[in-house]
């Protein structure tokens, strides 16, 4: 039988990636081109969508050329990326009016206190909060604060949609403006129980219809493209999810009460409810979590905004350690925090307290503090997030996570793991593969295009994990985390004193 493999475009908040991955799940080539982060002032983050797309282009030819793979051999290309982020453009000159909006943002916290009136609406019909992590109050800021946009948008002239959205229409040449459900259930502007765009929910945020894009199932046929001409033949767009939803299916969490958790600069916990949905509360939210031509199924998400940025931090911005083996020997000698945490607000509070006013704390200092402390602290308030996201879920939802399946960035580091399965009490089970986004886009356009059959076809294919079961013992577990909990209510008592 001939071998087919999936090219897949893996964009996220810092970098974009090409890989090729074949019918097996594995990742045989892969290419990656980081883009510049823009920070215009605290709390501002931008990207250049047109840096982006030049970066698609540049991975995408240098996989190719890199591997022996001929183009013929390419079923189809998939999308996954970075979701909130957003980015409206002129449809006739094809360039954006202003930078891309970055998830990250919170230049609309204004925006959204004036909208506080709104907020049970927005809430009940998009599962989401009224928060600027997501896209709307972006794309209302630009249209309020771009020159002319507004006119523009009112005479249709211009688009918006996520990256997914802006690639594909680029990618197309034009002829495709289109999302995926998942992409768009984190706009504010769709309605998550009739999945369609909501009339009520554009008006609340002043955006013309128009502007929306097409909304299709991720393993549809989104377009076609040959790379501006540089490949000899079209190949098929299919396979479009948001990147914590691609981690979803790329862990196989197909049924109820499977769940993972996707590190990266921020991090996504994530749990599948089925074909029911189940209204968001206490600071979790609903969401899809994936829609394929014959099924939908919601998904309930506790996301927290500084996860690895946490030690990026740590290291570029305080200098605590030059490289990733002089970090791991450091937490390896600290086993005990001796009471330091750091609570990375940098981005304010995420799940359970939303708070986007909330500034980052460094606490539990004494004098025989060292550097060490800090870094082991910086690791650990990574864990003690999932932590605080999964009380909420389990107990919102009545599903008692067993088994939580991970992924991305500090999963690399077995400390970390092991840490985290103390903490949670709970079985980690840490896929090896370590593509998960990219393998659930992969895995949904080989569906879409017949590379496989079913979803019961993909759970055959082998998978290997590393697994991590609870050592530690209840007495030090509830103590370090009261101490956490502790470290955190800190934050919040001097956040509401600066109000």
């Amino acid at each position: 039988m001939k071998e087919n493999f999936i090219l897949t475009i893996d964009q996220s908040t810092s970098a974009t990636k090409a890989l090729i991955i074949d019918n097996m799940g594995n990742v045989k080539y892969k290419a990656s081109k980081k883009h510049g982060q823009i920070y215009p002032a605290q709390g501002l983050v931008e990207h250049n969508p047109i840096e982006i797309y030049e970066n698609v282009k540049y991975v995408i030819k240098q996989v190719l050329e890199d591997n022996k793979i001929k183009e013929e051999e390419i079923l189809g290309l998939s999308i996954t990326n970075q979701r909130e982020t957003a980015v409206v453009w002129d449809k006739e000159t094809g360039l954006p009016i202003y930078n891309a909006i970055v998830w990250q943002c919170r230049r609309t916290s204004k925006i959204c206190n004036e909208l506080k009136e709104y907020e049970e609406i927005v809430t009940e019909k998009t599962g989401l909060r009224l928060d600027p992590y997501f896209s709307g109050t972006k794309i209302k800021w630009i249209l309020d604060n771009v020159e002319g946009a507004r006119e523009k948008a009112n005479k249709g002239e211009l688009l918006l949609g996520t990256i997914d959205s802006w690639l594909i229409w680029k990618l197309t040449n034009g002829n495709s403006h289109v999302t995926d459900y998942t992409n768009a259930s984190r706009t504010l502007l769709l309605n998550i129980k009739t999945l369609d765009w909501d009339k009520e929910l554009l008006k609340i945020f002043n955006i013309p219809e128009s502007m929306l894009p097409e909304i299709y199932p991720s393993d549809e046929i989104f377009g076609e493209t040959d790379l501006e001409g540089k490949l000899k033949k079209t190949l098929k767009i299919c396979g479009v999810i948001g990147d914590s939803q691609g981690a979803l299916f790329g862990q196989r969490c197909f049924e109820i009460g499977m769940a993972k958790s996707t590190f990266g600069t921020g991090n996504s916990i994530m749990v599948n409810v089925g074909e029911k949905y189940v209204p968001s509360k206490n600071g979790i939210v609903s969401t899809i979590a994936y829609v394929s031509k014959t099924s939908a199924n919601y998904g309930i998400e506790g996301i927290i905004n500084c996860s690895g940025d946490a030690i990026n931090w740590i290291q570029h911005e305080l200098g605590l350690f030059n490289d990733f083996s002089e970090f791991n020997e450091a937490i390896d000698e600290v086993k005990n925090n001796e009471g330091v945490y750091l609570v990375p607000a940098f981005l304010g509070l995420g799940i359970p307290h939303w708070e986007s006013q909330a500034k980052a704390s460094l606490v539990g200092i004494s004098r025989n503090t060292t550097k060490k402390h800090i870094m082991r602290a910086a690791l650990e308030s990574i864990a003690y997030q999932v932590k605080d996201a999964l009380v909420v879920i389990e107990k919102e939802t009545g599903i008692k996570v067993k088994n939580l399946n991970i992924d991305g960035g500090v999963t690399t580091n077995k400390i970390y793991n092991q840490f985290l399965a103390d903490l949670l009490k709970c079985k980690i089970e840490k896929n090896l593969n370590e593509e998960l986004s990219p393998l659930g886009a992969a895995l949904l356009c080989g569906l879409g295009l017949g590379m496989w059959r079913s979803i019961d076809e993909i759970k055959r294919i082998p998978n290997k994990m590393e697994v991590y079961e609870n050592e530690m013992q209840d007495e030090e577990r509830n103590k370090i985390y009261k101490g956490w909990q502790n470290a955190v209510k800190s934050v919040l008592y001097l956040t509401e004193l600066n109000k």
